[in-house]
């Protein structure tokens, strides 16, 4: 089956993203494979993307930007739900402001807090609740693509994922 997907480092990038990845499960097996940056725009092309994507329990879509914030988006038929780690990242960013808007927040004051939206438990049918995704979240020193390998990991997917956007383990 074709998939979207890109090379990282290709002149079509989206300038900022760090990478986008779609991960879902297949025969009760993860499978993680990358979406093409011009897929990961904004929400709507995002969502776009991984409806084209088999899935027993949706697919989802792991975006990390300039090593600054990222974006969990997942699709289950009709039902598409959206983390975006940083609120505040909508003042600069496209793929944020797209989250806010989806989402039907306001956009963020210049003071505002650096404060998750969106939903928490997005992946607590999958054994990630809400409380430690807002632990994941609570920690100001990890980088986003930290964060996400965390999530991979404790979903099941932890080696593709790193290997995916070629982090190294410790």
């Amino acid at each position: 089956m074709p998939t979207p997907s890109g090379t990282a480092g290709t002149p079509d990038d989206i300038e900022g993203i760090d990478f986008a990845l779609a991960a879902y499960r297949e025969d009760g097996q993860w499978q993680v494979r990358e979406i093409a940056h011009s897929l990961a725009e904004d929400v709507e092309a995002l969502t776009t993307a991984l409806r084209r994507f088999p899935g027993e329990v949706g697919a989802l879509a792991l975006v990390a930007v300039d090593e600054d914030f990222f974006l969990i988006v997942r699709v289950a038929g009709a039902n598409v739900r959206i983390l975006l780690s940083d609120v505040t990242a909508a003042d600069e960013w496209e793929i944020a402001r797209s989250a806010v808007e989806q989402l039907g927040l306001p956009y963020p004051e210049e003071d505002d807090d650096q404060v998750p939206a969106g939903d928490l438990d997005i992946l607590g049918d999958l054994g990630l609740h809400a409380d430690e995704m807002g632990e994941l979240l609570d920690d100001d020193e990890a980088f986003p693509d930290e964060v996400l390998s965390d999530v991979a990991r404790r979903l099941g997917f932890g080696e593709m994922f790193d290997e995916a956007v070629g982090l190294t383990s410790a």
